[in-house]
């Protein structure tokens, strides 16, 4: 690439850059891939080594990502490097057993084809990895940790380790922290984070099934947890598991039929007799919000700002919609002659993710709440709200928009056909 600046570890990189983005996860590198059509020195500090060592976020996962997500990451130039197309999810069933009723949201009851699109979390990765290598401003360290941090009102500054202990000093107008719900920034830096852990894993393999999906998304709730079944193409499903945490060795030690038996016990016959789930992974659950979003010449962004609960499949979207911001403030800042990293524009950024954010944490975390409570009353007001929805006017479309992701103060590059492709 004789044009580009794009590099490894093995090449020497500037000692001061616009911006400095700690981890090159989904979120991470989404945030380098809107970044470069504003022509800052960008660097991505990475722990992976690439290649046959992915980033840790680029796994097994089913990501369902809303209309919003869908529509940025082809803005950013990530679909035309995917390997198997996106497919879409044209209904949403939602239920709980033992309650009685159910919401069903059809795409075309909305004037939509499709309310967004599941892919493979480690499929979407490797459309990113490829888009990374296309970009013209981005120098990449890899294998590489930072071993500690600085800030001050002119820079930050991040002592950046190499696995042979080689150590080099980074300079950088504003530093991004995506490394993650562990956040090594967001402890140097003594930015405080709230955690809840929900005592649950969640059980992630790909499946099948007697019946086509067409284009259908199905999330049950249980007293031991929620279950999801989510379209992928060539007729697969991507099932989503939850159970307690006590229970979860004996749940990852069943052999493929037994752990088929329990994912059918628990999502039910909607699709007739579950036939095959392949490998499985498993993760802990867990609430963690940072307190502030910003600090001296520093953001945060995806799980190191929040880690949600999965319910609802709101966290990547909620990330993505964390760079996309940042990016249209940074944007804005440099037209109007300020470099990155000014202060006032990172409280520019916070206030304009505060809504969605809150309301984002208070949707996932409220119902792992209220659908793991099995008090009777508790259980009828559930169903009266079940069928609300499908009744009242006007909560149906809100429930779709926000799962959409067009809440609040949506970023350009999430509405789609509206904004031209910025891609190289």
């Amino acid at each position: 690439m004789s044009e580009s600046e794009n590099h490894d570890v093995s090449v020497p990189c500037a000692s001061f850059v616009d911006v400095a983005i700690v981890g090159a996860g989904l979120v991470g590198a989404s945030l380098a891939c809107a970044l470069d059509a504003l022509g800052l020195r960008t660097l991505l500090v990475e722990a992976s080594a690439g290649g046959t060592q992915p980033a840790p976020s680029f796994d097994e996962r089913n990501l369902a990502l809303g209309k919003a997500s869908v529509n940025a990451l082809a803005s950013l130039g990530v679909w035309r490097h995917i390997r198997t197309a996106p497919e879409a999810i044209r209904r949403v069933h939602v239920s709980s057993r033992g309650d009685f009723g159910s919401v069903l949201l059809a795409a075309t009851d909305h004037g939509l084809d499709a309310f967004g699109a599941v892919v493979i979390a480690r499929e979407l990765g490797a459309a990113l990895e490829a888009r990374l290598d296309e970009l013209k401003h981005l120098q990449r360290l890899r294998p590489a940790r930072v071993s500690a941090v600085t800030s001050s009102a002119e820079a930050a500054t991040l002592c950046i380790e190499s696995p042979g202990g080689e150590i080099r000093e980074v300079r950088t107008r504003l530093l991004v922290a995506a490394d993650g719900s562990h956040s090594a920034i967001r402890e140097s830096l003594g930015i405080a984070a709230k955690h809840h852990d929900y005592r649950q894993r969640l059980f992630v393999a790909t499946a099948t099934a007697e019946r086509e999906h067409q284009g259908g998304a199905w999330e049950r709730f249980t007293p031991d947890g929620p279950v999801a079944v989510l379209p992928l193409g060539g007729g697969r499903l991507g099932s989503i598991c939850t159970v307690a945490a006590e229970q979860a060795d004996a749940v990852a030690a069943l052999d493929d039929d037994a752990y088929r038996e329990l994912l059918q016990s628990r999502f039910g016959y909607r699709l007739g007799r579950i036939n095959r789930v392949g490998k499985r992974s498993h993760y802990p659950l867990a609430l963690i919000k940072s307190e502030q979003l910003v600090a001296e010449r520093t953001v945060l962004v995806g799980n190191a700002a929040q880690t949600l609960h999965p319910i609802g499949a709101q966290g990547f979207n909620l990330g993505l919609r964390d760079a996309l911001t940042l990016a249209e403030v940074l944007e804005t800042a440099l037209g109007q002659g300020r470099e990155p990293g000014q202060i006032d524009d990172l409280r520019e950024y916070a206030r304009r993710r505060e809504p969605d954010r809150e309301e984002t944490l208070r949707f996932s975390d409220g119902l792992s709440r209220l659908f793991a409570i099995t008090d009777p009353a508790v259980r009828l007001a559930r169903s009266l709200g079940f069928g609300a929805l499908n009744g009242i006017p006007g909560l149906a479309e809100r429930l779709a928009a926000g799962a959409m992701g067009f809440r609040g103060d949506v970023p350009r590059l999430a509405l789609g056909a509206a904004v031209a492709e910025r891609s190289a």
